[in-house]
């Protein structure tokens, strides 16, 4: 074993390369690599060459094309001979590879040990977890609608709100979210709640994540994730099973084949080591009475095993924001594929299924029919945004196929003509009359379906034993006798798992739906028939319900829907702790429904209007949520308050209709140019770049930092020229970002993706430059290119573990630095940055102690998230002109009084803020900003502060605060504003 626990060590494997070419070409290409500095996403954009193909190319597992090492050479820089000489010799040798374990020594040959357990679990895992199940992919053979995990899986953005910064008024120019692809977001994490909507790729990344870590494949961003061992733990079978498992029990847990020759302690033994990648998805899945024990059981696998990594996955509804904050979990949201997103996607279904299609004239139609996808989704903006998951996606794809090129233009008719089509039409169409002795009607199959899923649903599970199946299609036989007279339950449960592409057997002895989608839509049309509408409204709080009680809205007749939606509002109305949610819901469904009473909808309509406008991102985030239809009852632009500015606009571009930018457009046009919402920058890449950019940031401009995520934004730069504020949130080359700067305008430059740049040189042309900001520049060693530049603000982010500092002497000017990465030296007194500095901030990992802060004696401003020691804390107190402290990891216990400090900012990542201490150690406040989003029990108390005269203070998430009568009124303000009924 090497130190990480991977069989197979780097010694043997360069003991190998001379016997075999293919090895050793992979590891020339390797070094070439290493040498370049480039990473993945660099050599496939040099290239322009798939991950897949790269990937293979650099680990030896097939012979490269010659195309292929010819785009390799090129963007590394060498001479392709040598390598296509090695491709030669390795072409000559038998091909033998592709039946070994792809984390297995090449040198397989010949005979060898037999592979120990380590060996065969990562094998086990990498061959379990290599194939997704595509809708409609085959439709006349389902057995064959899965695709390689290889070339399904699409690297998709996930948004992380950076909690790091300062969450003061005044850092406007702080990003609201830090959108980044997969592997970049997680490469800094150990620990990740990763949130995403039904369909959004949440497992898929999961599979991505175990199937490459076994074979040995992480990119180099997931670097330090490499040599891990992961288990994979799918809730939805856990909770059935009884108690959620200990690490022994993890593989019998999931069925795994080899839990019998599991060695004794070996899972306690991987864990301890900091060894293992535990994916636990799907705390959506879990009834809402239990989460609080699933949450226990992660807490305790989070004391017992600290170093080990944690990704857990939740539909957003299901927990509140700061779950498992208290235990240091970053929490990432999967976005919405972009266009570009979506295109690549519709490309790699129509090229998997073009793999499976018997005939030459069915290969050419697909590609007919991918390009006219392509032109339609990019044409239809609420096509685009239905496309936006890869479930639906998918699904678009194959109704595409299936209707040759017509499709259904809202969602609920999409999932009806998809049963239609996976029901029936394919074997109809293929001639199969009667699959497995039985045949089914679409009704019959249906009425079938949907018992099971409404079991699945009343009973809070996604998937059911096979003998709990089979009783409910046996207990549905005797009213059915037309399908009971073709063959036994058995016979019947088969047929539908095997033919109607809805079911399947993860394993031998479970069965569950394809998707959670289907189950909901079966199981709310069962629900309506059953007229079961107290069991709807009863459980309508619950966030697996949701989509259950919308599409029981869309299945009900007029006056069903009416009564369902009358008894939501009448709930709510009983029911304080849920109201938001049963009359926001029930506002939701009147977009599903085909036809409502007038009065019905007024009424739904007022009550929902007591919960607008939105003044948070959570609550924006929960309207989006809610579907389209929320539009019609979004108020403004007229008559909003500043913290409901941002929320509105946030929830108009995020569900990115013509009706949304029709909205937006007459939100900006009512705005004057000096009033600026920064939410419009996110709501940038719902859009038409260059319309977006004429339309809506154009009148901005000025006021306006710009953010820029795709290329397509990028050439629209054009529009806004001169630009005097940017960010560069996606990944982008150096000529790529200076293109449409002019120097002599350009204040303030961000790159927050900078694995592109190779120096700094290109900045030394922005003279008019106020402020830099740079983040992942992975191929940077210094910044010694800005030397004597006159820079006031500087902020270095996520930056290699060898980066040089030096070059902060040569910055005159320097007076704001952010230090956002780790850092090389001991204590803070060997920064060599200027000593005029007003302002420093640094993030918890810089791994350097604050001892020798002192020696920047102007300092009137410091943000530290790492817990001072008592002689910090007496250096930082004895700093002349502080007046400005925020803080995130303390004990102020130990701390010294600050007299100076007059604006603090506390933001306690446990249960206790320590306000008691506040009054002692800042006697002279003016303001204080409490951020309780981490803050747990959900209770802050604010009496201590009552001893602090004249005293603002601010409360961002706080779910329950005490004491607020001790304080005058318009002293205590709480974010988000407290909405009457609320109080």
């Amino acid at each position: 074993m090497n130190e990480g626990g991977r069989p197979g060590t780097e010694k043997q494997d360069m003991g190998d390369v001379h016997e075999d070419p293919l090895a050793e070409l992979a590891l020339k290409l390797r070094t070439l690599r290493a040498q370049r500095g480039l990473q993945m996403g660099g050599l496939q954009q040099r290239t322009g060459l798939g991950r897949t193909t790269v990937s293979q190319a650099l680990n030896g597992q097939v012979v490269p094309t010659e195309a292929t090492l010819a785009a390799l050479a090129k963007a590394l820089g060498t001479d392709v001979e040598p390598l296509l000489a090695l491709r030669e010799a390795a072409a000559r040798l038998p091909q033998v590879r592709e039946s070994l374990p792809r984390h297995v020594s090449r040198k397989s040959v010949r005979p060898r040990a037999p592979l120990s357990f380590e060996e065969r679990y990562l094998s086990y895992v990498a061959e379990r977890h290599s194939q997704l199940t595509v809708v409609g992919l085959d439709l006349s053979r389902p057995e064959r609608a899965r695709w390689p995990l290889d070339a399904a899986y699409l690297s998709l953005e996930l948004a992380e709100r950076p909690d790091s910064w300062p969450a003061d008024s005044e850092e406007a120019d702080r990003p609201s979210v830090v959108v980044k692809r997969a592997e970049h977001a997680l490469a800094n994490c150990r620990r990740v709640l990763l949130r995403g909507l039904a369909g959004s790729g949440k497992t898929t990344l999961l599979q991505w994540l175990a199937v490459a870590t076994a074979r040995d494949e992480l990119p180099e961003e997931l670097a330090d994730w490499r040599g891990q061992i992961p288990f994979v733990l799918p809730l939805r079978t856990l909770v059935r099973r009884g108690p959620l498992p200990e690490p022994h029990h993890f593989l019998t847990a999931v069925g795994a084949p080899l839990a019998a020759s599991q060695p004794e302690g070996w899972a306690d033994h991987v864990l301890a080591r900091g060894g293992a990648l535990v994916l636990v998805d799907g705390i959506d899945e879990v009834p809402q009475e239990h989460r609080s024990a699933t949450r226990d059981w992660l807490e305790r696998l989070l004391a017992a095993y600290r170093d080990a990594r944690f990704v857990v996955t939740t539909r957003p509804s299901a927990v509140p924001e700061g779950w498992l904050a208290s235990s240091r979990f970053t929490e990432l949201s999967v976005r919405p594929m972009s266009a570009p997103d979506i295109g690549v996607f519709v490309g790699r279904w129509h090229s998997a299924a073009r793999q499976n299609a018997a005939t030459d004239a069915e290969r050419s139609q697909l590609h007919d029919l991918e390009a006219a996808l392509q032109v339609t989704v990019r044409a239809q903006r609420d096509l685009a945004q239905l496309s936006s998951t890869p479930l639906m996606c998918a699904l678009i794809c194959a109704l595409h196929r299936d209707r040759r090129g017509h499709l259904p233009h809202s969602r609920m008719e999409l999932y009806e003509a998809a049963l239609s089509m996976l029901l029936v039409r394919r074997d109809l169409e293929r001639s199969i009359d009667v699959p497995e002795g039985i045949q089914l009607t679409e009704h019959q199959s249906i009425q079938l379906l949907q018992r099971l899923a409404y079991w699945l649903i009343r009973n809070r599970q996604t998937e059911t034993d096979l003998g709990t199946a089979l009783a409910l299609v046996s207990d549905a036989l005797p009213a059915m006798r037309a399908v009971a007279e073709q063959g036994t339950a058995d016979q019947v449960l088969a047929h539908l798992v095997g033919r109607s592409g809805l079911l399947r057997q993860p394993t031998m002895d479970t069965i569950d739906f394809v998707h959670r989608t289907f189950q909901d839509y079966l199981g709310a049309k069962a629900a309506i028939e059953a007229h079961d509408f107290p069991l709807l409204v009863n459980n309508a709080h619950d966030d697996q319900w949701e989509d259950v009680i919308r599409m029981a809205v869309a299945h009900a007749r007029p006056a069903e829907s009416a009564d369902l939606l009358r008894r939501l509002i009448s709930r709510g109305d009983a029911d304080n702790e849920h109201r938001p949610r049963l009359h926001l819901l029930a506002a939701a469904s009147l977009y599903y429904a085909t036809e409502i009473e007038p009065d019905v909808r007024n009424l739904v309509e007022q009550h929902a209007r007591a919960l607008m406008p939105p003044r948070s991102q959570e609550e924006a985030d929960t309207l989006v949520a809610l579907g389209p239809g929320i539009l019609d009852l979004l108020p403004g632009p007229h008559g909003l308050e500043s913290d409901e500015v941002d929320p509105v606009v946030r929830t108009a571009a995020a569900i990115g209709s013509d009706q949304a930018y029709a909205f937006l457009q007459r939100f900006v046009q009512s705005l004057p140019n000096s009033s600026v919402s920064y939410e419009l920058l996110d709501g940038w890449e719902h859009f038409d770049a260059d319309q977006y950019a004429q339309d809506i940031l154009l009148p901005f401009r000025e006021h306006l930092p710009l953010a820029v995520q795709t290329q397509n934004q990028r050439n629209a730069l054009r529009l806004l020229k001169p630009i005097t504020d940017i960010s560069f949130r996606g990944t982008f080359t150096e000529d790529e970002i200076i293109e449409h700067l002019s120097p002599e305008h350009t204040e303030r430059l961000q790159i927050y993706s900078g694995q592109l740049l190779r120096d700094l040189k290109f900045v030394r042309r922005f003279t008019a430059l106020k402020e830099l900001a740079l983040s992942e520049c992975i191929q940077l060693s210094h910044i010694d290119d800005v030397t004597g530049m006159r820079l006031p603000n500087l902020r270095l982010i996520n930056l290699p573990d060898n980066f040089s500092f030096n070059a902060l002497a040569s910055l005159p000017e320097l007076t704001e630095l952010a230090l956002y990465t780790r850092l090389p030296w001991e204590n803070l007194g060997e920064l060599p940055a200027p000593s005029n500095l007003i302002s420093l901030r640094l993030a918890g990992w810089i791994n350097t102690r604050l001892a020798g802060i002192s020696k920047w004696e102007q300092l009137q401003e410091l943000v530290i998230n790492a817990a001072p020691t008592p002689a910090e804390w007496r250096e930082i107190s004895a700093l002349p002109n502080l007046t400005k402290l925020y803080i995130s990891e303390y004990d102020l216990a130990q701390a010294t009084p600050a007299p100076g400090v007059t604006y603090l900012q506390l933001s306690p990542i446990d249960a206790d803020t320590q306000l008691e201490w506040v009054p002692e150690i800042f006697p002279n406040l003016e303001d204080v900003f409490i951020n309780c989003r981490s803050s747990l029990p959900d209770i802050t108390d604010v009496t201590p502060l009552k001893r602090i005269k004249k005293l603002q203070i601010s409360l961002t998430f706080a779910n329950q605060v005490v004491g607020l009568d001790q304080f005058p009124p318009g002293t205590v303000h709480l974010y988000p504003r407290p909405r009457t009924h609320d109080t």
